[in-house]
């Protein structure tokens, strides 16, 4: 039975396109969607907070305007926007040469990084630039997550040992080796095994005890709100934090009271390029989690929808005091799990985050520190990924070379850094293999109308026609590569009187490239040796349509290589004689 598309939400079709054409049929699925979600993101954005450097309290506030601001201009009827380990660790780093963490200041910086970002997006979706997403590649982003998870993971080690600061050498850490709290490094590791055990095995037994498997999956997905729970408990029945166990501490109730204050000049500055790195890594995780969603339900998205919905989900954390936020997966794959249809999902889930900061929000005061980092560490350790890097080292070593050097760029350089190590490494490969042209002299394979390379089949050609199939755009980079080809090509060729440039590859010729060709024409036609085309697409025609080289020097244009080599074939010129 087929699917009635009309039962389907609408998924970019238009700005609330889901609202407009909501049924009642998909109220239980974001209902129930809603509440699961909501109690899975008071955890994670308060651990998610603490790792920015901020109080907790400012995850939950980044995670009520945020997921309604994105409902009202994305275009991915699943994505969860919030905090996310990301950009907590980018305005943790970014603004730790600004201010103090913990500070008001700080506090300040953070918001307006949000606001900033906020804009920024908001105005390139306006300018419908969502095709920026295309400047960091595959590569650059599973590089810097990589880096990124592991700076988050040595960032959480001291709350996961009780320790105040990290030791920064073998020496310090055997000289405080004492000192580590051994209650706290065991909550953290029953915490850790438990989430991992939660993982990888739960689901199965839960299915094995009779149990449906998304039920499964799901209960599986939500192991940490059982820590979250028992932590709790075991903090109020054995008073843990007088046992020397730190916890987060007083936990103000109700929303935020939010102050407004607008930073120095100076302060604003320094905000513009972390808030332009923010803005361009999250906005590529968010599309890249959205489109594959959407593919999941076979919908589709917008990327410049995404644009306005990312800008406008920001401008919303930064309007409630939170932080930059951007589409987190775990929550997204538990918001689709769970049955969302639309983002009212994400609606119902904000009004539950509301209710319970203006309830409930006190009792978390007593969740020790160490159950928030066990949860970072087990989110973020597998964003850390081997796999890429063994399939790109195998596939491409260019692009191997690129993700481990944009994580360690990372590690070594900071975010910044590591980033513009990256995109900068992205662009010389790309440099150096459109510099490395594959130019190929093709026949015809016998008896068809297929032409392929002289060198890898057999093929037929003809004594007096050479043609060329060049595999590359035409650009200055590979211009004196192409020329040295050419040449080459008639080297081993002395009997050519007609050259076939097959352009079917060639999307684009340059200046310098433009200039190459008009040369190499000129001194072949001194040879008494014409220069014809074949293939030339529609675009680099009319690119061409005007030049002399095009006009006076070349003489013929074929749409085909077969009517080409048909033509030239029969074509008997008598050799240019010898002058005395």
């Amino acid at each position: 039975m087929r699917e009635n598309p009309r039962l389907k939400p609408p998924g970019g079709t238009g700005y609330l396109a889901w609202l407009r054409h909501y049924r009642r049929a998909w109220l239980s699925g974001d209902l129930t969607a809603g509440v699961v979600v909501s109690v899975m993101i008071i955890p994670q954005s308060m651990a998610y907070a603490m790792l920015a450097g901020l109080p907790v309290e400012v995850g939950l506030y980044a995670s009520i305007l945020p997921l309604i601001g994105y409902a009202l201009f994305g275009s991915s009827m699943s994505l969860s926007v919030g905090p996310v380990a990301v950009t907590g660790l980018m305005t943790a780093t970014l603004l730790a040469p600004l201010a103090l963490a913990g500070t008001e200041h700080y506090l300040q910086l953070a918001i307006w990084l949000a606001l900033l970002s906020g804009v920024m997006l908001f105005v390139l979706g306006l300018l419908k630039l969502g095709f920026l997403a295309n400047f960091l590649s595959h590569p650059v982003i599973s590089g810097f997550i990589s880096g990124a998870a592991i700076l988050i993971i040595l960032s959480q080690l001291p709350h996961l040992l009780g320790l105040a600061n990290m030791p920064s050498t073998p020496g310090e850490m055997l000289s405080r080796w004492e000192p580590v709290n051994s209650l706290v490094l065991g909550i953290g590791l029953a915490a850790i095994l438990w989430l991992l055990y939660a993982r990888t095995a739960l689901s199965g037994h839960l299915q094995r005890a009779g149990l449906a498997p998304g039920a499964a999956i799901l209960l599986a997905r939500l192991a940490p709100i059982l820590v979250v729970g028992i932590a709790l408990a075991a903090t109020a029945g054995w008073n843990l934090a007088e046992a020397g166990v730190p916890v987060v501490g007083a936990l103000p109730a109700g929303l935020p009271a939010f102050s407004w204050v607008t930073p120095g000049v100076s302060d604003l500055r320094s905000l513009l390029l972390p808030a332009v790195l923010i803005s361009l890594v999250s906005f590529v995780e968010s599309v890249s989690l959205a489109q594959s969603l959407a593919r999941r339900k076979r919908q589709s998205i917008d990327a410049d929808r995404e644009l306005l919905g990312l800008g406008a989900a920001n401008l919303g954390a930064s309007l409630s005091g939170g932080f930059a936020v951007c589409g987190g997966f775990s929550r997204s794959v538990v918001n689709i799990e769970a049955g969302a249809n639309t983002p009212l999902a994400g609606v119902i889930a904000a009004a539950i985050i509301a209710g319970i900061l203006l309830s409930i929000a006190p009792l978390f005061g007593h969740l020790p520190l160490v159950v928030l980092a066990v949860i970072i560490l087990v989110a973020v350790t597998p964003l850390i990924d081997l796999n890429s890097l063994r399939r790109a080292w195998r596939y491409d070593r260019a692009e191997g070379i690129t993700l481990l050097s944009t994580a360690i760029g990372v590690l070594v350089l900071g975010i910044e850094g590591g980033i513009v190590l990256g995109v900068c490494l992205s662009i010389v490969s790309q440099l150096w293999r459109g510099s490395r042209p594959h130019v190929a002299i093709v026949g015809r394979v016998p008896g068809t109308q297929y032409f392929r390379s002289t060198k890898r089949h057999l093929v037929e050609i003809e004594p007096h026609v050479l043609a060329l199939r060049v595999d590359e755009n035409i650009f200055f980079a590979n211009s004196k590569a192409i020329e040295q080809a050419i040449l080459q090509a008639f080297n081993e060729y002395p009997d050519t009187r007609e050259m076939l440039l097959i352009l079917s590859a060639v999307n684009h010729i340059d200046g310098t490239g433009l200039d190459m060709l008009s040369e190499i024409t000129e001194g072949l036609a001194e040879r008494d040796v014409q220069v014809h085309l074949a293939e030339v697409k529609g675009p680099l025609m009319d690119q061409l349509a005007d030049t002399d080289w095009l006009t006076e020097q070349i003489s013929e244009v074929f749409p085909s290589t077969h009517i080409a080599f048909n033509t030239l074939g029969n074509l008997k010129r008598a050799p240019q004689a010898e002058v005395a």
